[in-house]
């Protein structure tokens, strides 16, 4: 049975439910937009969602990033970031590439989220400098994307709740 989540902005403008079959927060995203939009500590946590399950009270806004190559070529982002117009908080990211799923910030969760046996740190290549990442010992690390979806790593260490 999945978990209902509970989320909300800072100043309570925004309330949201959405149930999850991966409720544990272990991926932390070092990319420069994550880590300027939502990031604390250099990094942000996504959690993965039923976008069907998804409902909101309030309005938010969204944010679609740049993404630029390394020869200055940019293109606009699918990815909707959503984020409440009046404090400014992180909620959620839908992309319409993946239409059953949303993925709301661990950080925008106010229900009691399970620990996570181990993180996976993606995207180092993109971290600032001043970070110095946190590793635990089961740790995995990647200079980009992991292959391993989000999905598979919750079943495959029995987390996944069906």
């Amino acid at each position: 049975m999945p978990m209902l989540l509970e989320g909300s902005c800072h100043c309570g403008a925004v309330r949201f439910t959405v149930a999850s079959y991966s409720p544990y927060p272990y991926q932390r995203c070092y990319c420069s937009i994550c880590r300027k939009t939502a990031g604390g500590g250099g990094y942000a946590i996504n959690i993965m969602g039923d976008a069907g399950t998804l409902k909101v009270k309030g309005k938010t806004a969204v944010y679609h990033a740049r993404i630029c190559d390394e020869g200055g070529h940019c293109e606009t982002s699918g990815g909707e970031r959503h984020f409440c117009p009046e404090c400014a908080s992180a909620l959620w990211m839908y992309d319409a590439q993946w239409p059953d799923l949303v993925h709301p910030f661990a950080s925008a969760i106010d229900s009691a989220l399970p620990e996570p046996p181990s993180s996976v740190h993606l995207m180092l290549n993109s971290k600032a400098p001043w970070v110095e990442p946190q590793f635990g010992p089961k740790d995995a690390r990647f200079g980009e994307y992991p292959e391993e979806s989000v999905e598979h790593w919750h079943r495959s260490r029995g987390l996944w709740m069906d």
